[in-house]
């Protein structure tokens, strides 16, 4: 493939991701989530990225800046990656969740639910050859199994999905290491393979489209009649909003 072609591809994929991005911005599938945050944390970082970090809910600090991992715990994580020889711009970074949940509560099932379609399309559109789940809601959601992270940290599987095969490599959540200091030292060693992993590249893909989806074993999402397929207005946005939000898409998306 020429540069050409990969650099036409990339910029397919970013206009692609602005457009779940927007969708995402108008989603009221979950009323209290919609009705109490400040904004939504759709992800950032590198939109061709290898490596995909995904992460639990938004916090206050996320909430209020629309990035994902910029308190405490981002903190840790842009440590962790500086030490195998990588930083925040060389991976892309998301949540389970793309809003705050009140009071930084657990997601409830229905929540991950109906948020999981925006995680499937970013997983979709980056095409990582790792994902690595940080901590318990994702590792459940992305394995569709209720395994918990003690059991399954630092052991790399080959898991599709939606319809791409990934390496996907569980560790703790950073923020496990702030209120327990002897994690980090776990934490440490399952990051010092991410190199090893990544140096493998994508393993071989599945030769359907089709391929089976993870589901998680909660209830079913909110009633299509009273949730719309599509934020209401979201096309209809006027040309002035839309350049108002570049800037703030650049930053999400790391269009670099």
């Amino acid at each position: 493939m020429s540069s050409g072609e990969r650099q036409r591809s990339a910029s397919e994929r970013r206009e692609a991701l602005k457009e779940v991005l927007a969708q995402a911005r108008g989603c009221v599938r979950c009323s209290e989530l919609a009705a109490t945050r400040k904004t939504v944390v759709f992800g950032m970082g590198n939109a061709d990225a290898d490596l995909m970090f995904v992460g639990e809910a938004p916090g206050a600090n996320e909430d209020e800046q629309g990035l994902p991992f910029v308190g405490r715990a981002g903190k840790l994580l842009d440590k962790l990656l500086e030490e195998i020889g990588l930083e925040r711009g060389d991976v892309f970074v998301v949540n389970v969740l793309k809003c705050r949940p009140p009071g930084n509560r657990d997601p409830l099932p229905i929540e991950i639910s109906n948020c999981q379609e925006y995680l499937l399309r970013q997983v979709e559109l980056i095409e990582p050859t790792v994902i690595c789940t940080l901590g318990n809601f994702s590792t459940k959601l992305l394995r569709g199994d209720p395994t918990g992270i003690t059991r399954l940290h630092g052991q790399p599987e080959v898991r599709v999905i939606g319809a791409r095969a990934v390496r996907l490599y569980p560790i703790y959540h950073p923020a496990a290491a702030l209120y327990t200091p002897r994690m980090l030292e776990t934490l440490r060693e399952d990051f010092a393979r991410l190199p090893e992993l990544l140096a493998l590249g994508a393993p071989e893909q599945p030769l359907s489209q089709e391929a089976e989806v993870p589901q998680p074993d909660v209830p079913e999402p909110v009633e299509a009649a009273s949730v719309p397929e599509e934020p209401v207005g979201a096309e209809r946005e006027p040309a002035a909003a839309r350049s108002e939000q570049t800037a703030t898409e650049v930053d999400q998306l790391g269009l670099f």
